[in-house]
């Protein structure tokens, strides 16, 4: 019974906060309005939805302002104000802060930024590399996914160049049976903030380990987020460096993975023979 009042409060909550999100609701205004102390609902909302009130208010700010600024007539100082901001700086601060990029930037579709990428031939097949300055940006498997034009997705007017840089480089050790440290290879991710601590978390798993999507709510302290973390877990645009495919459900069974299954027994089965047989010198080709 419990579980079912504290349902219809959040749903209460998210419908009161589509409908006023314009508004930029406090937090105590929010807690009012279901009917719950501040402190409570906080609490309340982050465990079930697995963001916080004020997180979900700038999701809700950010997918309007990224829907206006699609329309070539809408400025930045337009954009901020329909969204309820004060300015066109707390409008740069939230795309920064979510996008990874500033508004000009997602607006222009990545404009006057460099990604070089690459092409490898490894032992589970033909992947795609990129990386920025920042650090490396996307991970895939091309089998039956045109995964450049998904990439040139992200960032429609990048300058895109083919070749393979030092950051491709030692990402590329993971194909070499060599263990990545978690701070060994630099990342420029986008992503909201909840996508980014699911990201983290799944680094936390060592080289064939395994953990379920549960623990994984758990570690980051959203408990009843496993479906969220799941949504989140299948966005991840970086593979293998960020370990999804340890990710397994809580009976055992393997859940899902965005380039198959049988791709998914591959990689544990290898991890898992690497930790077996202690040997991280083996070489794979590239």
């Amino acid at each position: 019974m419990t579980d079912h009042i504290n349902y219809q409060r959040i749903a209460k909550a998210i419908t009161y906060l589509k409908a006023n999100f314009k508004l930029q609701p406090s937090l105590d205004e929010v807690a009012q309005h279901v009917g719950l102390s501040p402190f409570h609902f906080q609490k309340l909302f982050t465990d079930w939805a697995g963001v916080s009130p004020k997180k979900f208010v700038q999701y809700l700010s950010i997918n309007y302002a990224k829907s206006l600024l699609k329309e070539a007539e809408t400025n930045l100082f337009d954009t901020a104000f329909a969204t309820g901001l004060s300015g066109t700086s707390r409008l740069h601060d939230l795309f920064v802060n979510i996008e990874g990029m500033t508004p000009g930037e997602y607006k222009n579709g990545g404009q006057n930024l460099s990604i070089n990428y690459s092409f490898h031939t490894t032992f589970l097949g033909e992947i795609l590399i990129a990386s920025t300055k920042k650090g490396v940006c996307y991970l895939a498997f091309i089998d039956e996914h045109n995964a450049f034009e998904l990439l040139k997705a992200q960032f429609q007017n990048a300058v895109f160049t083919e070749c393979k840089d030092d950051l491709q480089e030692k990402a590329l050790s993971f194909f070499k049976g060599q263990k990545l440290e978690n701070k060994s290879i630099s990342l420029h991710l986008k992503g909201t903030d909840f996508q980014l601590k699911v990201w983290e978390a799944l680094l936390k798993i060592p080289f064939g380990g395994l953990s379920t999507y549960g623990n994984v709510s758990n570690e980051i302290n959203s408990p009843n987020a496993a479906r969220a973390v799941g949504t989140a877990i299948g966005k991840n645009p970086v593979a293998l460096i960020i370990p999804c495919h340890r990710v397994i459900q809580g009976n055992g069974s393997l859940g899902g993975y965005m380039w198959g299954l049988e791709c998914k027994v591959v990689i544990l089965g290898w991890e898992a023979g690497k930790i077996d047989g202690d040997c991280f010198n083996g070489n794979f080709p590239l």
